[in-house]
């Protein structure tokens, strides 16, 4: 069987790549808006970051087709993977899911198979009852693989794409995946380090650069907050900061002396996942 080629950015060019990258590895539950082309039927599909049993793809009882983005395995490249559970998953019987995935031959991609003009809304859930028509109830095994999940308080900032606050083992985070190359983002964020203004708020009273997570070519860093900051002062503050990060990314010049101490400090504290 022929292999995918492996692909760097498999959601580069779909509406809200970084949305895509964060519901792949950092939010735990949440459904996005997606829709096949003409081509493909015009099917309305919701994304979500995981499925009951760890279900690749399934279409409710009530016909809406679910397809998960946390997959444990895949091609090397998840665009090519996901098509493939899409188009699968959206001539179903209601109520049937996919139990397990086989690698995909070669073909068409979500930048193929979706309908690239329909947005890529997020919504965040606090449980993970969205799996399930109103009235509806999951059969008992799959009732015990949902309460086994853990669905950490999460939000996502109205003020900028793409970040996430949420709590975990008494701390408060926030994990923002970045849209664009990631050598390029680095660099910005290095020139902010080198002069200390890569935190949250004043003086980065609000949340200091933690580190940051490497997945599907994209950068997710993440702060560390100060407890219990209100949400619209920390929509205001990565609001501030981003106008900084787009500051620092326009500048074209070789990064300085301190620039790179700080660029090496910053990857030091990098983790590619998958």
């Amino acid at each position: 069987m022929a292999k995918a080629e492996f692909v760097l950015r498999p959601f580069e060019g779909l509406p809200g790549e970084p949305d895509w990258v964060a519901m792949r590895e950092v939010v735990p539950a949440a459904s996005a808006t997606a829709r096949t082309t003409a081509e493909y039927g015009a099917r309305d599909v919701q994304l979500v970051t995981v499925l009951p049993m760890a279900w690749p793809a399934l279409r409710r009882s009530d016909g809406v087709v679910m397809v998960a983005l946390q997959q444990n395995a895949g091609s090397g490249d998840a665009s090519r993977d996901l098509a493939a559970l899409v188009l699968r998953a959206v001539d179903l019987e209601p109520g049937t899911p996919i139990r397990s995935a086989p690698l995909p031959e070669p073909g068409p991609r979500l930048q193929d198979v979706l309908d690239l003009s329909v947005p890529f809304d997020v919504t965040v859930h606090d449980t993970f009852e969205f799996w399930t028509p109103e009235g509806t109830e999951l059969p008992p095994e799959a009732v015990a693989a949902r309460d086994e999940l853990e669905s950490l308080p999460t939000r996502r900032l109205t003020s900028v794409d793409a970040a996430y606050w949420t709590r975990m083992g008494g701390r408060e985070y926030l994990r923002w995946a970045q849209p664009g190359d990631e050598e390029s983002f680095m660099d910005a964020l290095a020139r902010l380090h080198a002069e200390r203004r890569s935190g949250l708020g004043d003086d980065g009273d609000h949340g200091r650069f933690l580190g940051a997570f490497r997945s599907c070519g994209l950068v997710i860093p993440v702060w560390d907050l100060v407890a219990d900051v209100p949400a619209d002062t920390l929509d205001a503050d990565a609001l501030a900061l981003r106008g900084r990060l787009d500051v620092a990314l326009a500048v074209d010049a070789p990064l300085d002396a301190s620039e790179r101490r700080a660029r090496s400090g910053l990857v030091a504290r990098q983790m590619t996942l998958r």
